[in-house]
């Protein structure tokens, strides 16, 4: 049995599909609030896999979410010792922040809704993912902050408004600013906690409701592929 921490930083910001993969692959998953948690107490290096998913804040509104600063060090020191790292939105930002890159407000605009990937230059180095950029399956894109490419990092995916959706470090650490884990169900969740930006960036809660309903099935068989494929690879 390997141990895997997910932090999370609103709790309907959750693992989503990838919960049930992480199981049945053989993973005890232990969640961690990083609002809450005693950053002290947690060894960053104790955990196979750890998992940082995605919130409403900005890396940058450190001052404000002092916590952020010693996320950023346990993802740094976890990358430092290659150790097996997924940060999913917020998450990925995390990362690249970690990393040594920028983290900034996007000058696009939020990008909030559902669309599809586009094969970045480095796609050849994780294949699998190729399975996501299928125009058929489109992912959840909920953002409005954006970074650059970490040096050295492989670039595996953007979008028609943002260059850098996906990237990797070796193979060892895998940065999504989109969103490969939701499903239908639980994102009734997040158009509850998140309606003041909702509204406040002219979205339908009734069509992106649609929208998640038609493309979630599809995202989750192609994403579920693309888990296992992934954590097959990383602790082969």
């Amino acid at each position: 049995m390997r141990n895997a921490l997910a932090i999370y930083h609103v709790a309907f910001e959750d693992l989503g599909s990838l919960g049930g993969i992480l199981t049945r692959s053989g993973f005890n998953i232990t969640m961690a609030d990083a609002c809450a948690l005693d950053w002290s107490e947690v060894d960053p290096l104790a955990y196979d896999l750890v998992i940082v998913l995605g919130g409403p804040i900005g890396v940058y509104e450190q001052e404000a979410y002092p916590f952020l600063v010693p996320e950023i060090e346990l993802i740094r020191a976890r990358l430092a010792r290659q150790g097996p790292t997924l940060g999913i939105c917020l998450g990925g930002q995390l990362m690249a922040a970690a990393a040594g890159a920028r983290v900034y407000p996007g000058t696009a605009g939020k990008e909030i809704g559902w669309g599809a990937l586009h094969a970045g230059g480095d796609i050849s180095r994780l294949p699998a993912l190729s399975g996501l950029l299928n125009r058929q399956v489109k992912v959840l894109h909920w953002h409005g902050d954006t970074f650059d490419l970490p040096a050295g990092a492989w670039h595996l995916a953007g979008s028609d408004r943002y260059a850098n959706q996906a990237f990797a470090l070796g193979d060892y650490a895998l940065g999504f600013q989109c969103h490969l884990e939701v499903t239908a169900a639980g994102l009734e969740s997040w158009y509850v906690g998140h309606a003041a930006e909702l509204a406040g960036a002219g979205v339908s809660v009734p069509q992106l409701r649609e929208q998640s309903r038609r493309y979630a099935p599809l995202l989750a068989q192609a994403a579920g592929d693309f888990w296992r494929s992934w954590l097959a690879g990383v602790f082969a």
